[in-house]
C-alpha cells in the first residue's frame, strides 16, 4: 500500500478534528454580540444573559473526564459523531429558541456537545499518527481551538448586521454537517481493548468535583473571591477532586489512573496547560472591550484585530523542532516566558494603543504556539493507550478550567481598578452614575443616551479602563511567570518517547479498523 496515501488519509482525518475544535472556539465569542438583541426580543435579565453562558461552560467542563472516558470504552469516533449531532441540534432549538428558558436548555446541551467533541479530538490523533507524528498534528489542533475565537466576533458581526441573532448558532450547521459526514466516512473506530465495569462512583465524582469548581469559578466573577458562596463552592469542589482522585487509586477499573498525576510530564503538563489558557482567555476578555469600548471599533473590525494571536500556528511549528533539540522542559519554559512578556505588553497600553494591542495578541499566540502543544502532546505521551480519552479529557479540562480562571480572575481586577480609577461623574441621571461604574459597557450605553454631553464620560471610563488593563495584564503577566517557574521545577528535561504502556496500533481491538483498510 502507498505510503504517501497512508498519510494523506491521516491529515484528513486532521482536517475533520480541527474543523470540529474550530466549531467549539467559534461559540465562545460569538455568543457575546448577540447578547443585546437576545435582551430585547426575549426581554431577558442581566442574569438570564449571563445563565446563556454559563449554561455551555457547566456541562462542557463538568462531563469532560467522563466523556473521554466513555470514548475509550465504547468507540472515540463514536463519542466524536454523537458529540456533533447533540451540538447540532441544540444549535438549531438554540436558534429558534422563542423563551430565555429555552435558550439555556439548549446552551446547555451545546456544552454536553462540546464536552463530547473534544477528548475524543485529541485520543484520535493518537490513534492515527505514530508517535514521531503526533506532536506537529497536535500543533495544528491547538492552532484550530485558538483560530476558533478571534473568528467568532467577525463572523458574529457579519450575521448580526443582516440577520437575526438566532444565526449565530445556525454558523454551526454546515461545518458540523461536513464533520459528521467526512468523518463517518474516514475515521477511523478505536477503543480500549480491555474491558471492565465503568466505574460509576468515579464518573458522578468526576462530574461533580470538575462541575463544582467551574461554578465557583464562575460564581467569583459575579459574586467575588471573598464571598461565601464563592469560597464554599471552590472548597467543595476541591474536596470532591480528593475525593475522585482516593477512589480512583483504589478501584479495580478506575476512569484514569491516579497514578498518572505523580508522572511529571503528566501533571506539569497539566498545570502548563492551565497558566496558559488562563492568559489567553483573560487576553481576550480584556482585548475585546478595549478595541470596541476604548477604540471604538464595531465587533467586526474588532474580531479582525484579534487575528494576531494565530502566530499560534507559526509557534507550534517551532516549538516541534525546539523539543527534538532543547528538551520538553526549556521550550515549555521558553514559551511560558514569552507568553508573559505578551500580557505585559498588553499592561502597557494607552487609550490610543492599537499597536500594542496587536503586538501583544502576536506575541501571547507566539508563546502558547511554542509550550501548549508541546504540554499536550506530553500529556498524551505518557497515557496508556487504552486511557488515551481519560488523557485527553486531562488537556481539555486543563483549557477549561484555565481559561474560566483566567476570565474570572482577570474581570476580578479589572472591575476593581476599573471603579476605584473613575472620579467624580458630576450630574447624571437617576440610575446612570451606578451603570457606568459597574462596566465601560455600561458606560457606553449611558454615553450614548446624553448625546455630545457623553464624551466625558466616555473619556473618562476609556481612562479608567485602560488602568484596569494594566493591573489585570500584569498578574495574567505573573501567571504566566509562576507557569515557567513550575514547568522549570516539575517538567522532565525530555519528552517522553511513547505512552506510558505498550500502544495498540490504529484500530486494533473490537470492531476497530486501522487507517490502512479505509483506503482503496
Amino acid at each position: 500500500m502507498n505510503r504517501a496515501t497512508i498519510d494523506r488519509r491521516r491529515w484528513q482525518i486532521l482536517a475533520i478534528l480541527c474543523l470540529s475544535i474550530i466549531v467549539i472556539g467559534l461559540d465562545n465569542l460569538i455568543l457575546n454580540l448577540a447578547l443585546p438583541s437576545i435582551q430585547q426580543d426575549l426581554d431577558a435579565s442581566g442574569s438570564d444573559l449571563q445563565w446563556t453562558i454559563d449554561a455551555y461552560t457547566l456541562p462542557f467542563g463538568g462531563l469532560l473526564l467522563l466523556t473521554g472516558s466513555l470514548g475509550d470504552r465504547y468507540g472515540r469516533k463514536r463519542m466524536l459523531s454523537l458529540g456533533l449531532v447533540v451540538f447540532l441540534a441544540f444549535s438549531l432549538v438554540a436558534a429558534f429558541a422563542p423563551s430565555m428558558e429555552l435558550l439555556i436548555a439548549a446552551r446547555a446541551g451545546m456544552g454536553v456537545g462540546g464536552a463530547l467533541i473534544m477528548p475524543a479530538t485529541l485520543s484520535i490523533i493518537k490513534d492515527v499518527f505514530p508517535p514521531e507524528e503526533q506532536a506537529k498534528a497536535i500543533g495544528m489542533w491547538a492552532g484550530s481551538s485558538a483560530i476558533g475565537i478571534p473568528l467568532g466576533p467577525i463572523v458574529g458581526g457579519v450575521l448580526l448586521e443582516h440577520f437575526w441573532w438566532g444565526t449565530v448558532f445556525l454558523v454551526n450547521v454546515p461545518v458540523v454537517l461536513i464533520g459528521l459526514i467526512a468523518g463517518a466516512k474516514l475515521i477511523p473506530e478505536s477503543r480500549a481493548p480491555r474491558s471492565g465495569k465503568l466505574d460509576l462512583v468515579g464518573a458522578a465524582l468526576s462530574v461533580a468535583a470538575l462541575g463544582t469548581v467551574v461554578y465557583g469559578i464562575i460564581e467569583a466573577s459575579r459574586e467575588g473571591w471573598g464571598s461565601t458562596v464563592t469560597l464554599s463552592t471552590i472548597a467543595l469542589g476541591l474536596v470532591l477532586v480528593l475525593a475522585f482522585v482516593g477512589w480512583e487509586r483504589r478501584t479495580a477499573n478506575p476512569l484514569i489512573d491516579a497514578s498518572l498525576f505523580r508522572n511529571r510530564s503528566f501533571s506539569g503538563g497539566a498545570v502548563v496547560v492551565v497558566c496558559i489558557n488562563f492568559c489567553l482567555f483573560g487576553l481576550l476578555f480584556v482585548a475585546t472591550q478595549y478595541l470596541q469600548y476604548v477604540l471604538r471599533y464595531d465587533p467586526i473590525d474588532a474580531g479582525l484585530r484579534l487575528l494576531p494571536c494565530i502566530t499560534l500556528v507559526v509557534g507550534a511549528g517551532l516549538g516541534v523542532k525546539l523539543v527534538e533539540k532543547l528538551g520538553l522542559k526549556l521550550t515549555v519554559v521558553a514559551g511560558l516566558l514569552v507568553t508573559s512578556a505578551g500580557m505585559a505588553l498588553m499592561a502597557a497600553v494607552g487609550t490610543s494603543s492599537e499597536s500594542l494591542t496587536l503586538s501583544s495578541l502576536a506575541v501571547l499566540g507566539f508563546g502558547m504556539g511554542l509550550s501548549m502543544p508541546a504540554c499536550a502532546n506530553a500529556i498524551l505521551a505518557s497515557t496508556p493507550q487504552d486511557q488515551s480519552g481519560a488523557g485527553s479529557a486531562v488537556t481539555d479540562a486543563s483549557v477549561q478550567v484555565g481559561g474560566a480562571l483566567g476570565i474570572a480572575v482577570t474581570g476580578s481586577v479589572l472591575a476593581t481598578s476599573y471603579q476605584d480609577s473613575l472620579g467624580s461623574l458630576g450630574q447624571l441621571p437617576p440610575g446612570a452614575d451606578e451603570l457606568v461604574r459597574d462596566s465601560i459597557g455600561g458606560a457606553a450605553a449611558v454615553a450614548g443616551q446624553l448625546g455630545s454631553a457623553g464624551e466625558r464620560i466616555v473619556t473618562a471610563a476609556s481612562s479608567a479602563y485602560v488602568d484596569g488593563v494594566q493591573s489585570s495584564m500584569l498578574a495574567g503577566a505573573g501567571v504566566a511567570f509562576l507557569g515557567a517557574v513550575l514547568a522549570l521545577v516539575i517538567l522532565p528535561r525530555w519528552a517522553p518517547e511513547g505512552a506510558a504502556a505498550p500502544a495498540a496500533k490504529p484500530g486494533e481491538g473490537k470492531g476497530q479498523r486501522p487507517v490502512e483498510e479505509l483506503v482503496d
